[in-house]
């Protein structure tokens, strides 16, 4: 019986045909873990430091220095900025305010610049996490007495610089509730992130072992708050990949704090900003301003010792789970298994300071929120020279099957060498 559909056959070979004479979409770049380390050890100046004035650029460069423990955001910048001055970070704090301390990517501490403070305010204010059920049954709080704290940290805060104990008390009088008080008294600062993230909170200079916040719009020498939320959420994603380079969309929502779907759509909403890469067989994303230079690097012949939770440890992760063993204790930055240099600069550390760049000094006692910021403790309550973080790794190159070991056996062989 006719009929006006067409025979299955036809259909088959119609669709053949199509594929044949139909460009096919370019494959994705092919690249190896030597280039892609290479071009990030180069990209966090971690295979020739930067001048000493380049202080700020470089921590905007590698989207900030987590700052959980002060001592290693102090280091992560001495292993990247040559001859590093103790008191650089403290003075660019507390005198200079050209960096802010808040708590930013993931809800963790971050020092960021002052100039681009409400690029990052304003990116982090899309994280709502604290609107979530969940949350405000956690810390026992409705919306309306989250809004009534906001509003009390704002005035509490107008013109004034107050330890947490003396926040409490005045967010307790400006509301008229003990018990909201007593919520920012507790929990590692928690019920405070939210004030920081929109842009009401920042840390201001320590009293002794005591931090203390305040305003960054009454801080900061060139505040202005009127970025755009999403605008500033692509930029950062684009910050985030200009200082990794090679990243798959588990990688960022890691670092930012998301889930792997919810980073998955950011990079999409970059559109031909981004280009697909495979990497070891792994598929991933880079800028495609970057893509080519990526391409082209070679492997950067250094070895340089890093603290823990630095930023080229924590940003990245892909290339240390694909290779790395699990009994891996890496402690050193590689990129390759050839790499040289001389035991003088391999081995600077917080235990043997050149002459040059002399290591800044262990800052604050304590990994706590309300642990004091760097600088001199009181006289009386001195407490002494504290260890330094333990050097942990940015051995980011898969581990090839004929390298023995890695990590600080790894390094050792290499300065051994």
């Amino acid at each position: 019986m006719a009929t006006d559909r067409p025979h299955r056959a036809a259909v088959a070979v119609a669709a053949v045909w199509q594929g044949s004479a139909m460009p096919a979409a370019p494959p994705a770049l092919e690249l190896a873990w030597d280039q892609v380390v290479g071009w990030r050890l180069r990209r966090h100046h971690l295979d020739e430091r930067a001048p000493s004035g380049d202080l700020l650029a470089v921590v905007a460069e590698i989207a900030g220095l987590h700052a959980q423990i002060m001592s290693s955001a102090e280091l992560t910048l001495w292993a990247r900025v040559e001859g590093l001055d103790r008191g650089a970070v403290r003075d660019a704090l507390w005198r200079d305010r050209s960096l802010v301390k808040t708590w930013a990517m993931r809800g963790t501490l971050h020092l960021l610049p002052a100039a681009e403070f409400p690029l990052w305010q304003a990116a982090l204010s899309t994280r709502r996490g604290w609107q979530r059920a969940g949350w405000q049954r956690g810390f026992g709080v409705t919306p309306e007495q989250l809004q009534s704290m906001l509003h009390a940290i704002t005035r509490a805060l107008d013109g004034k610089v107050l330890s947490r104990e003396e926040l409490a008390v005045e967010v307790s009088r400006i509301t008229g509730s003990p018990e909201l008080g007593d919520k920012l008294r507790h929990s590692w600062g928690s019920p405070l992130k939210p004030a920081a993230s929109l842009g009401l909170l920042c840390f201001g200079p320590g009293d002794g072992q005591l931090v203390r916040f305040t305003r960054p719009d009454q801080w900061l020498p060139a505040w202005h708050g009127d970025q755009d939320p999403e605008a500033a959420l692509l930029e950062t994603a684009r910050r985030y990949l200009r200082a990794c380079g090679v990243v798959t969309r588990e990688d960022y929502a890691r670092w930012w704090g998301m889930l792997a779907p919810e980073g998955g759509r950011v990079l999409k909403r970059l559109g031909d900003e981004v280009v697909p890469v495979k990497v070891g067989g792994s598929a991933a994303w880079v800028l495609a301003a970057d893509a080519e230079e990526v391409a082209e690097a070679s492997p950067a012949p250094s070895v340089r010792l890093l603290p823990a939770f630095d930023q080229y440890v924590v940003a990245a992760t892909t290339g240390r789970r694909a290779g790395s063993p699990p009994s891996c204790s890496p402690a050193a930055a590689c990129s390759a298994p050839g790499a040289r240099t001389s035991r003088a600069a391999a081995s600077r550390s917080p235990s043997s300071p050149s002459p040059s760049s002399p290591p800044p000094s262990a800052a604050g006692p304590s990994t706590k929120p309300n642990a004091s910021p760097p600088g001199p403790p009181p006289p009386s309550t001195s407490p002494g020279p504290t260890a330094q973080p333990r050097p942990t790794a940015a051995l980011d190159p898969p581990a090839r099957p004929s390298d023995p070991g890695c990590g600080y056996s790894r390094a050792a062989e290499i300065l051994a060498g």
